[in-house]
């Protein structure tokens, strides 16, 4: 006889044997398997609401506009929100969606079918301001994925639904792409689960595994994350050759400014500790120039830094060097 698992189990299967002639809460994976199930459960006690795993970030974006909104809605989108939010936008136009910019530390337009606002932003690190984001008539969601819910649970702010890319801070260690939207509405979670169901945007076992395993850390690395990110936002600040620091006094991202987009791309390449890479919010540091994707509207001197759990004094050390 075996002692109970310490680790929740992994159950790759795409069916379960029907309950007396019927489905059962777990009939065929597409529709929902006891893997993803068991995160849920847990990510929606982190942040107040109803949970649905989705295979990316990008998924559970495309879910949400798809799912709730009508052909000819408009999304007020927060100027400042992460710009891969917006190429997907643009990507829907030509099935009806809508799509306008505004400054998220102020109100919205009127004119809005759905407030999508950033909390902070990605990469400028702007907060919004969620009363006049929750004093709008239309239902308002909150990309939160800097943040977490160690810091921020902003149903408890007015939002309707939360939607993180887990791939970051949540699963933590640079190895499962998953997105979850988290919702204030029992006909909302309704809804997005028939559309997951019927699109197949569910994540997968493997990955909600990995999941699970991250959320188990998750106070403690974004409690030291935050510390770290403190210390060096601070120590930038100081530093001759960094002419700006964004940094909202939490959470394990940070962007800074050097003179220009060539001084940007030596800073990058000559770090040894932080790795030169997309993404954020794993348990390694990374760092890059974001002009490469968001020229528009990123400075060309202007480097991400996301923290990980390696010793300040390396990380500052890294740094110096490659500013040097």
């Amino acid at each position: 006889m075996y002692s109970r698992s310490v680790e929740a189990p992994l159950d790759r299967s795409t069916i379960w044997a029907y309950e007396n002639g019927e489905p059962g809460e777990f009939y065929y994976a597409r529709h929902a398997h006891p893997t993803a199930a068991a995160a849920e459960r847990e990510l929606g006690e982190l942040d107040g609401g109803e949970a649905l795993l989705f295979a990316s970030g990008t998924a559970a974006t495309t879910a949400v506009v798809l799912g709730l909104l009508q052909p000819g809605s408009t999304v007020a989108l927060a100027r400042d929100a992460y710009y891969g939010t917006g190429v997907t936008f643009t990507e829907l136009e030509r099935w009806g969606l809508r799509h306008v910019l505004f400054d998220q530390t102020g109100p919205p337009p009127a004119q809005a079918d759905l407030v999508w606002i950033e909390a902070p932003s990605n990469p400028l690190l702007t907060m919004p301001d969620f009363a006049a984001a929750a004093a709008h008539a239309a239902p308002v969601l909150c990309d939160a994925t800097a943040a977490t819910p160690i810091h921020l649970r902003p149903l408890e702010h007015g939002c309707d639904l939360v939607l993180h890319s887990a791939t970051k801070y949540l699963a933590g260690h640079h190895d499962a792409l998953l997105g979850v939207v988290v919702c204030g509405r029992s006909q909302d979670a309704e809804r997005l689960r028939e559309f997951r169901t019927r699109t197949g945007s569910i994540a997968s076992p493997d990955a909600a595994w990995l999941l699970g395993r991250g959320l188990k850390t998750l106070a403690i690395r974004v409690e030291r994350q935050t510390a770290t990110a403190q210390e060096l936002a601070s120590r930038l600040q100081a530093h001759p050759r960094v002419s700006a620091v964004r940094y909202p006094g939490f959470g394990g991202m940070l962007s800074f400014d050097v003179a220009d987009g060539a001084t940007a791309r030596a800073v990058e390449t000559s770090t040894r500790v932080i790795v030169n890479a997309t993404s954020l919010g794993g348990v390694d540091s990374t760092l890059e120039t974001r002009h490469r994707w968001e020229p528009e509207r990123v400075p060309e001197g202007l480097l991400r830094l996301s923290v990980g759990l390696e010793p300040v004094e390396s990380l500052w050390q890294d740094i110096e060097s490659a500013l040097a």
